[in-house]
């Protein structure tokens, strides 16, 4: 368990907490796309430093990389029971969604980090073993050397790289296309937003790519479609006749940074969440949709709507 040499100077906890709490939810968060399990695994993270500070029997020179490793530690073991999970999962499986322009802003950390938060990387990354998606985000996603990355995975510099290169052979076979200017992909989103709400056919189909495809994860939860939607012609009739129960429930889509990339949230009448989207641009057009509205994935973001009064107003126009 990381048995340094003592420093000098002991940090107090509090600061060591303020310090490095985003750097281990980022780490955390990227290695098992669940909010609620990030946050537990942070939180179990500085229990055990604590305890260990307290109790003497780890002399940690490095609070950094102690916290790293025990976080890397308990995210793979996480991740290997949670995937038994997935497999009975209704629908759909998609990460837990981040507004990256609100509370969670730091986890999208730098420009260069923050294309490795969306849910196209994310999914991408759940094709790998625990230990390959531990070893490739440490060292191609938060610069931990190999040696660094070697102690958190408890296997030999040598062995980590030999992961690192399968890891990243097999992200770089699937990684996702994005636009390659923030800018430009704002403003599609921003222009796609608009035809979405107002049911705009002919702006849809101007915008979306042709073998487009549109995800939900709906857990179970009404309303969800069970498997994803492709093609340009179904896509805008799925996209125009959600706008159009977006019209009659007088719903309000607001545009976000979700996960690093472009979307919007939607909530009722009070204010309540009702779903998270996030959208995928690349070569001038809209490649993927993706919608949250599982609740149990949504608890994070505030308020939540009332689904089964939204379906009983839905119901009777």
């Amino acid at each position: 368990m990381m048995h340094r040499t003592v420093s000098s100077r002991k940090p107090h906890l509090a600061d060591v907490y303020e310090d490095l709490r985003p750097l281990l939810f980022s780490i955390s968060y990227r290695m098992l796309g669940s909010v609620s399990e990030a946050e537990d695994v942070v939180q179990e993270t500085f229990l055990r430093y604590h305890r260990a500070v307290r109790d003497g029997d780890a002399e940690i020179e490095s609070p950094k990389a102690y916290l790293s490793a025990v976080a890397t530690r308990l995210s793979i073991d996480q991740l290997r029971s949670a995937r038994a999970r997935r497999e009975q999962y209704v629908g759909e499986w998609l990460p837990e969604p981040l507004v990256t322009d609100g509370p969670f802003e730091d986890v999208a950390g730098h420009a260069e980090e923050a294309d490795s938060l969306s849910m196209a990387f994310l999914l991408v990354l759940e094709r790998l073993s625990p230990v390959e998606r531990a070893v490739f985000l440490l060292h191609d996603v938060f610069g931990y050397d190999f040696a660094e990355v070697a102690r958190m995975v408890e296997r030999t510099p040598d062995n980590c790289r030999q992961i690192g290169v399968r890891a990243r052979r097999h992200v770089n076979e699937q990684a996702p296309r994005f636009e390659t200017s923030r800018a430009e992909r704002d403003e599609l989103a921003s222009r796609f937003l608009a035809a979405f709400t107002d049911g705009d056919v002919d702006g849809l189909v101007s915008l979306l790519a042709a073998d487009v495809v549109v995800q939900g994860d709906g857990g179970g939860h009404r309303p969800s479609w069970p498997n994803a939607i492709g093609g340009r012609d179904k896509v805008v009739r799925l996209l125009v006749g959600l706008s159009n129960d977006i019209r009659e429930l007088g719903l309000d889509v607001r545009p976000a940074h979700v996960n690093g990339q472009p979307g919007a949230t939607v909530h009722d009448r009070d204010g309540g969440l009702i779903n998270v989207i996030t959208v995928d641009i690349a070569d001038g057009v809209v490649q993927t949709v993706r919608s949250v509205i599982n609740p149990d994935k949504l608890h994070h973001l505030g308020k939540l709507a009332d689904r089964e009064a939204l379906l009983e107003r839905r119901a009777r126009h």
